[in-house]
Order: structure tokens, then C-alpha cells, then sequence
């Protein structure tokens, strides 16, 4: 495992920039959802985020995601969060691109994050405009058992997720594809690369000479194209930690 050559490419990278999915935080202890231990194989997750369900029955997500999206105060950032905050604190690293909505990346330390699938940071009434709420407010209510309602007409809360049968948000997405295209070098990490269009944006680095590495345990499409390939993200990233202490 060179890690020493991978850390040599993050420093002197003109504009590396990261792409995140779900296997980043199963350091933390959350599970990632199409792994073998994957969260889809024990609930229903397209019910989980599917927006008409949702208008039926808010009451079946906010059960289901109680355990891993709304209990994140209990969960550490793990060494990849934190390491790569430090490499934007340090000026390697331009942009975070994450498919995650576990906000462990802001809680890991790093500014400039991208989120291409929506973010429980914000819940919203799907009726009154204009009325929001904070995480920490419903992720309190979450766990007291009740529903974060909207204050004017009582109706349940969505968070800015992005649900099956909605459109992902068009300014994130715009972002992430303007970054992936001024990066030298994409760091994949923790994704499969199988969910578009976020699965499609280390094409616009290859396109414009850029290079990609892939850290992921399993195998991905673009597994052929990547200069470095790990298998071991919390070895790598706990390998970069040290290489930055003394760099």
C-alpha cells in the first residue's frame, strides 16, 4: 500500500477535490446501505424515501432514520472526516463532494462540502413557505418520540432530503459538477459508484485529464481508470494522518 505516493499526489495536485458516499462513515458506526451489512437489507429504504410515502405517512421515516440520521450527536467523525478537513484546513484539498446525509463531514471539521443528495440540516413544511427548522431542533423532538410539525398548519416536517420522485438539488449538483471539472485529481471514497448522477462526475475529471483514486472495498466501474486503487479506508486515512502531522 503506497500511501507515501498517494499523499505526494494530494500535495502537489493543483485542485484535488473528493467525492464521498456512504462508506466513509461506517468508521463512525453507521452503516452503509447496499454493503453486505448494508441498512437496505433489513428496511425498506425506497419507503423510507419516497416522497409520496412520505405525504401518507411521515411517521414511517422518521422511525426508520431515528437510528442513524437523527442520533448523529452520539456518533464520532472517524479519521477520514477529520483527515480530510485538515487537508482543506491545509489548503490540499478544494472541495468535498458527498452523497452522505449524516452531516459528519461538517462535524469532522470540513467548510467547503457539497451535498449532491439534500441534507437533514434544514427541515421544511411542504405547504407553508418560508417555515424551517433547524437539525438539532427536530433531531430532538425525533428522539423524544414525537414529529417535527410546522408550527402554522401542524403538518409534518420534511427535511431537505432528497426523496425518490423528487428532483436533487440543482445548485449542489451544478457545484459538484463545476468542481469535478477544475480538479486535477478526484479522491473517491467510500462510494460505489453506482447511484447517478453523483456516480457520474469523476467522468468530467477523466475528460479533462485529470486523475482519479478510488479508496473502496468494493469493486467499482471505474476501478480500471484510477492511478491508485485502496481497498482499506481507515488504514489510508489514518497513514495521511501521520504523513500530515509532519508535513
Amino acid at each position: 500500500m503506497n500511501i507515501n505516493e498517494l499523499f505526494n499526489k494530494i500535495v502537489h495536485a493543483r485542485y484535488c477535490v473528493a467525492l464521498t458516499g456512504a462508506g466513509v462513515s461506517t468508521l463512525s458506526g453507521i452503516r452503509d446501505f447496499r454493503g453486505k451489512n448494508g441498512l437496505y437489507n433489513d428496511m425498506d429504504a425506497e419507503k423510507m424515501f419516497d416522497i409520496d410515502y412520505f405525504e401518507q405517512d411521515p411517521s414511517y421515516y422518521y422511525k426508520t432514520a431515528g437510528s442513524f440520521i437523527y442520533n448523529v450527536d452520539e456518533k464520532e467523525a472517524s479519521v477520514v472526516h477529520t483527515t480530510l478537513a485538515e487537508l482543506e484546513k491545509k489548503g490540499y484539498l478544494k472541495a468535498l463532494i458527498t452523497q452522505n446525509i449524516d452531516l459528519l463531514h461538517q462535524k469532522g471539521g470540513s467548510r467547503r462540502v457539497i451535498e449532491v443528495h439534500g441534507s437533514p440540516a434544514i427541515h421544511y413544511c411542504l405547504s407553508c413557505g418560508g417555515v424551517r427548522m433547524g437539525f438539532e431542533e427536530a433531531a430532538a423532538i425525533v428522539k423524544a418520540g414525537g414529529l417535527p410539525r410546522c408550527p402554522q398548519c401542524g403538518r409534518v416536517l420534511k427535511p431537505a432530503i432528497t426523496f425518490f420522485g423528487e428532483s436533487l438539488p440543482m445548485e449542489a449538483l451544478r457545484d459538484a459538477g463545476t468542481e469535478a471539472q477544475k480538479a486535477d485529481l478526484m479522491l473517491i471514497l467510500g462510494t460505489s459508484l453506482t447511484v447517478y448522477p453523483a456516480a457520474g462526475l469523476p467522468e468530467y475529471t477523466l475528460r479533462n485529464g485529470g486523475e482519479l483514486v478510488i479508496v473502496n472495498n468494493m469493486a467499482t466501474p471505474l476501478d480500471g481508470h484510477a492511478a491508485l486503487h485502496f481497498d482499506d479506508l481507515g488504514e489510508v486515512f489514518q497513514g495521511l494522518q501521520e504523513l500530515l502531522k509532519h508535513s
